[in-house]
């Protein structure tokens, strides 16, 4: 009777470890889950210094994809297994979390700027000036821009040329980027002549060489209010990297590269 009793307690404790030891082997694996970050284009100069200094202190490795903030909203509402989403406005984030597919409304990280563009080799005068301006256009074979519908600065670029009263001339000259770093290559390379791009973008150190620019007023365009938003059942390193972008030290970087931060 005593040697089926230990029998009992011996495949009793066995069964116990062998679920602490899966338990154990699971939480691991759930917990470094590699995250998909999806980040706006214009933030990629930024976002690549925040993720190399978090990347060193945390330890952590994440996935990032850059790209047009409209795009990775459609792709989200398709299902697409991304779990931090930092877009260049708030309509989009506020949209995914109005239909319930993030775990709050998120937070605004950035306040972004832009910038009138040209070839450094043209020479172009750069002005808002009202005979500036219709000079620039008119001088001008192709003025680059991002694609409106799906990227929020290519929307402030419309709003800047309304108020200057001269979309009209200008639209006929427009050649679009998927996204606002397309949009800003269109101008480093020769594509287009000007362009209208993220201050940050006009700025980065691997561009900046080939370009003149002008900082636009904000006057001229609505704010460009950045947010980023959490995927509802995102892993905890997602959540771990939300967290970060709302520290002193990467609202330091995004203010170095041009924006200003709440």
């Amino acid at each position: 009777m005593t040697q089926v009793c230990n029998s009992q307690t011996f495949i009793a404790s066995m069964k116990t470890w062998l679920v602490t030891l899966v338990v154990l082997m699971i939480v691991p694996l759930t917990y470094a889950k590699e995250s998909t970050v999806v980040v706006a284009a214009n933030m990629k100069p930024a976002m690549e210094e925040i993720y190399a200094s978090y990347k060193k202190s945390s330890g952590q490795e994440l996935r990032i994809i850059y790209g047009s903030s409209g795009n990775f909203m459609r792709q989200i509402q398709q299902g697409a297994p991304f779990h931090l989403f930092v877009s260049a406005d708030e309509e989009f984030p506020l949209a995914l979390s109005k239909e319930g597919r993030t775990i709050d409304d998120g937070q605004v990280y950035a306040i972004g700027r832009l910038a009138l563009i040209a070839q450094k080799s043209r020479n172009f005068k750069l002005s808002l000036k009202d005979t500036d301006i219709k000079k620039l256009i008119g001088a001008a074979n192709k003025i680059a821009l991002a694609k409106p519908d799906v990227a929020p600065y290519g929307r402030a670029a419309i709003e800047v040329l309304t108020q200057l009263k001269v979309l009209e001339v200008a639209k006929e000259k427009f050649v679009f980027g998927e996204n606002i770093a397309a949009a800003t290559q269109y101008v480093t390379t020769g594509a287009a002549q000007i362009g209208l791009t993220a201050f940050s973008l006009a700025t980065a150190k691997d561009v900046s060489p080939n370009l003149d620019y002008l900082l636009i007023p904000d006057h001229l365009h609505q704010p460009i209010r950045q947010r980023m938003v959490l995927i509802k059942n995102s892993p905890q390193s997602a959540t771990d990297f939300y967290i970060y972008l709302q520290s002193k030290q990467a609202k330091e970087i995004i203010r170095s590269h041009g924006y200003l931060t709440p």
